[in-house]
């Protein structure tokens, strides 16, 4: 387990909530109301999540919460208590460090170009290639429309999502 700090510099203030971070069981004692964002961000030092907008329209946050794509600056850490959580530090592989085959479609593509979007982007289409979703453009679109690009990437993007699910129905046998 880890120690943190409320943000306020007195550790241990608030309520402590446990919850499964990438794969490794966590504790914070935190405000019950802190917005999950700044948990990762400054209390966990789990920068990879970015604040776009921080209102829930940018979707720069996107954490996985037990299967589910939520935008982390709209959720108090209270409501994640007991769940398992997934960001974009835990997408690679985690003794080697190895790009996971969406991270590397989104290298090979060009689809990361400022930053801002790309974690969340990823962790949306990561979301949706767990589910199986298919390699079609419409339904790619659909699954990161809560997603913005400021840098109007997203056909890269929309690219690098085919490629990976592509590449998953291959390594399931199920490619044309």
């Amino acid at each position: 387990m880890t120690a943190v700090r409320d943000g306020s510099g007195s550790a241990g203030a608030g309520t402590s909530y446990r919850f499964t971070l990438n794969g490794e069981p966590r504790e914070v004692a935190v405000p019950g109301m802190r917005r999950l964002l700044d948990v990762l961000r400054e209390d966990l030092g789990l920068t990879g999540t970015k604040e776009g907008c921080g209102e829930g329209e940018c979707g720069a946050c996107t954490v996985i919460v037990d299967d589910l794509v939520v935008d982390s600056c709209l959720v108090p850490v209270c409501q994640v208590d007991g769940t398992t959580i997934r960001t974009v530090e835990g997408l690679s592989d985690a003794e080697t460090q190895a790009l996971n085959p969406l991270q590397q479609a989104f290298l090979e593509r060009g689809g990361a170009q400022c930053g801002i979007c790309t974690p969340g982007m990823l962790m949306a289409a990561q979301a949706y290639l767990d589910d199986g979703g298919p390699a079609e453009d419409e339904d790619i679109r659909e699954a990161i429309a809560g997603n913005l690009c400021r840098c109007t990437g997203y056909t890269k993007i929309i690219d690098a999502i085919e490629a990976a699910a592509v590449a998953r129905d291959e390594s399931r046998g199920d490619g044309a």
